[in-house]
């Protein structure tokens, strides 16, 4: 479990993970870019589908307003490489099995699940500035809506 709450104006944890290709992503490849990373579940589950493809459907407007996506969950390279070849995705997704960057953001403890106090991945959104710190720590984000809500929210409607 954690209790790491990652705040506005922090630096972003570093983090290299493998993407769904099986090649190295790091947070540093982005350096000097605006770069939502989004903490989701589990692949192909109903809300973490609707939210990539929420993003999937947003990708062009929000790099035309300089933000890049990269999606982050617990599950293994090849099955996040299904995930994203059965839903069109068109950013990386990468492979946090040991859930140390999970921690590392906040995006993994106690959480309520149907009412009750379970331990597992938060749904979690964080955009990071160009100079790699955090400009927005999101916690326990809607899969529905999420995306619409993070462009009011970054002054992008």
């Amino acid at each position: 479990m954690t209790d790491v709450r990652l705040e506005a104006g922090r630096e972003a944890p570093a983090f290299t993970l493998t993407d769904q290709d099986g090649e190295p992503v790091s947070l540093s490849d982005y350096a000097g870019k605006n770069v939502i990373v989004y903490f989701y579940p589990a692949a192909m589950t109903p809300g973490c589908t609707t939210e990539a493809c929420d993003f999937r459907d947003n990708l062009n407007s929000l790099a035309s307003s300089g933000y890049q996506v990269i999606g982050i969950s617990k599950d293994a390279p090849a099955k996040n490489k299904q995930f994203q070849e059965q839903e069109s995705l068109n950013f990386p997704l990468l492979s946090d099995q040991d859930l140390a960057v999970h921690k590392a953001y906040g995006a993994y403890g106690e959480k309520k699940l149907y009412g009750k106090t379970v331990e597992g991945v938060i749904r979690s959104t964080f955009v990071v500035d160009p100079d790699g710190s955090i400009r927005l720590p999101l916690y326990n984000v809607k899969a529905t809506g999420h995306v619409a809500s993070l462009r009011k929210k970054l002054g992008l409607d």
